[in-house]
């Protein structure tokens, strides 16, 4: 490739940014496919996940974790409140709201697991690295 005039082809095959969207996308459509019997799509059960835990979580500290903007967060929140799957309350600090996984949601993700773990199984198969290898160099990226 040169510097000053690559193709598209080229810039396809060298550009990390491409590739791992490239990726991602294709990822989260494997998962989103295998997550449809429990009713819910990858990122409603990445943020279900992350809920999994016996305290409240402010949003802001959840939109880092799952790192996605707040405002994105919201937005992929309402539907898993409206289905009583999360709950939202304020905290002593009007301004900062927690999250909570409710029973239903708990019971949602219990459903959905069996199916994200043979996602897992196919992913991991998928890497000749191994992910103990791929995820700390993605990490990196991140």
């Amino acid at each position: 490739m040169t510097d000053d005039n690559p193709t598209a082809r080229e810039i396809f095959e060298v550009c990390v940014c491409l590739g791992v969207q490239r990726a991602a996308r294709g990822l989260a459509r494997r998962y989103d496919e295998a997550l449809v019997p429990a009713g819910m799509t990858s990122g409603q059960f990445a943020i279900l996940s992350a809920l999994l835990r016996d305290d409240p979580v402010p949003l802001t500290e959840l939109a880092g974790l799952l790192g996605l903007e707040r405002t994105t967060l919201t937005r992929n929140l309402a539907p898993l409140e409206a289905a009583g799957l999360a709950l939202s309350t304020p905290t002593s600090d009007r301004r900062v709201r927690a999250l909570t996984l409710t029973n239903a949601g708990r019971d949602r993700l219990e459903s959905a697991l069996p199916l994200w773990h043979a996602a897992q199984a196919d992913s991991a198969r998928r890497l000749d690295a191994g992910w103990a290898a791929v995820r700390p160099a993605l990490a990196r990226l991140a």
